[in-house]
């Protein structure tokens, strides 16, 4: 049973850790709190090194990591200006790992921890090996990746068929931006203002994981599903329903 959420700000992105616990106190049997930036309040000296250890260097490769002084410098700097981060995919249970070693005496499941992270995660496809961008990883502490909401579930079809009809009359890749533009609505983008009510659904499913031992929900039309495209995102997290007929009776 889980008696304790602690939810850990990531003030460099729009995701709004409080109204995101404001949301949870309504829904599940548990107190629910609001830390500071996880990485900021529990870095120390040996976690720049960890976190350039589970770097991911190439997409179709296990191993990950780069230790090199330069690469562990660039860690220590942005635990220190997380402004600076980006760019880098990192082994979400690597980072898992490192930060469930930095809650001493608060590793039990009756206190989930969940950091909005500012960094992208992922998980190593066994199946087709290669890694993916994650917007969750779950477990304790169950890790949700602001940036991975926009960036690990694929986009609809209709901005790779413009991306690609850009490219031919031009022979450029077209801006990120100009698609985004194009496309406005069907899909999340960076700094959406849509972000907190996206990831309702990720913090839910941290919890219930602990409380169910079912990590997410088949029902796409359920906030606990975990869409891998951004349309079935939409759908999950931004319209109705909110919940299938099962979480309905747990959180609606």
């Amino acid at each position: 049973m889980v008696e304790t959420v602690t939810l850990y700000r990531a003030p460099t992105t729009p995701a709004d850790a409080d109204a995101l616990a404001a949301w949870l106190r309504g829904r599940v049997d548990a107190e629910v709190r609001v830390r500071d930036r996880l990485l900021g309040t529990r870095s120390d000296d040996d976690l720049p090194e960890e976190l350039a250890a589970a770097r991911v260097t190439d997409p179709s490769e296990r191993a990950t990591g780069n230790t090199m002084l330069g690469i562990v410098r660039y860690e220590e700097r942005v635990l220190d200006d997380p402004e600076r981060a980006g760019g880098v995919v990192y082994d979400g249970r690597a980072v898992q790992r490192a930060l469930n070693a930095r809650l001493p005496g608060e590793q039990g499941l009756d206190h989930l921890h969940l950091p909005l992270l500012d960094r992208v995660i992922g998980t190593w496809g066994g199946h087709d090996g290669r890694w993916h961008k994650r917007v969750a990883v779950l477990g304790q502490p169950a890790l949700v990746s602001v940036p991975g909401l926009y960036e690990a579930p694929a986009k609809p079809e209709a901005y790779y068929e413009a991306k690609s009809k850009h490219a031919l009359m031009t022979g450029d890749a077209p801006p990120r931006e100009v698609l985004e533009a194009e496309l406005d609505g069907d899909f999340l983008v960076a700094d959406d203002p849509r972000t907190t009510e996206a990831l309702r659904g990720y913090v839910i499913a941290a919890v219930d994981l602990l409380e169910s031992g079912t990590a997410f929900c088949d029902d796409e039309r359920c906030r606990l599903h975990d869409a891998h495209r951004q349309p079935g995102v939409i759908r999950a997290q931004l319209r109705d329903p909110p919940f299938c007929e099962t979480h309905a009776e747990r959180y609606g």
